[in-house]
């Protein structure tokens, strides 16, 4: 199945730890730790309504806030607005439309953050729609087309395995991060 699909047929727990775990890929770029998101991870193993979601969602968003302002002056631009969005945006209910809407645009703006940390900058910018819409990496960068397996894996694995899949979809975001943290290291060597 497609990118696309697997988010069109997720449910609510799977729509919430695709857009954390987009989140928490791109969190080098707002100056997190590597711990910054795991206060919301640990949100995602009970129903919508059994955790604190919002409550910690906030939190991290005040915490991160302030990271930001600190890493702003080495911030990526575009890379950085684009996680700052992903953070600004995510619904206070773990719910519905508003749920559903966050995680596809998680989804893309990885993507686009992965194409401009990899040097592509609008190059192929329709590639994202198509790779997103047919599942395909082919033609894309390395690290583009990582970030596209990455995003697959962890639909699937919450969609196969439910809140026992939540290990192995923090996992791959974790190695994600560690790629993206990389990235935006070697980035930085080459703009100064």
């Amino acid at each position: 199945m497609s990118l696309e699909e697997l988010i069109a047929q997720a449910d609510e727990r799977g729509l919430a730890v695709s857009g954390v775990a987009c989140l928490d890929r791109c969190v080098p770029l707002l100056g997190g730790d590597d711990e910054a998101l795991r206060p919301l991870w640990g949100t995602l193993a009970g129903g919508p309504s059994d955790g604190d979601w919002g409550e910690v969602l906030q939190q991290t968003r005040e915490k991160l806030d302030a990271a930001a302002d600190e890493a702003a002056a080495g911030g990526a631009g575009e890379a950085a607005e684009l996680a700052r969005g992903m953070l600004a945006t995510a619904p206070l209910d773990r719910s519905g439309t508003a749920l559903r809407q966050w995680a596809d645009r998680c989804s893309a703006d990885a993507l686009r953050v992965h194409q401009l940390l990899d040097g592509a900058g609008d190059a192929g910018a329709t590639d994202l729609t198509a790779a997103r819409r047919e599942g395909r990496a082919e033609g894309l960068s390395p690290l583009l087309a990582a970030e596209l397996r990455r995003q697959t894996a962890i639909l699937e694995l919450v969609a196969a395995h439910g809140a026992a899949g939540l290990r192995g979809a923090l996992e791959v975001s974790t190695e994600g991060r560690r790629v993206l943290r990389a990235a935006v290291s070697r980035r930085s060597r080459r703009d100064a």
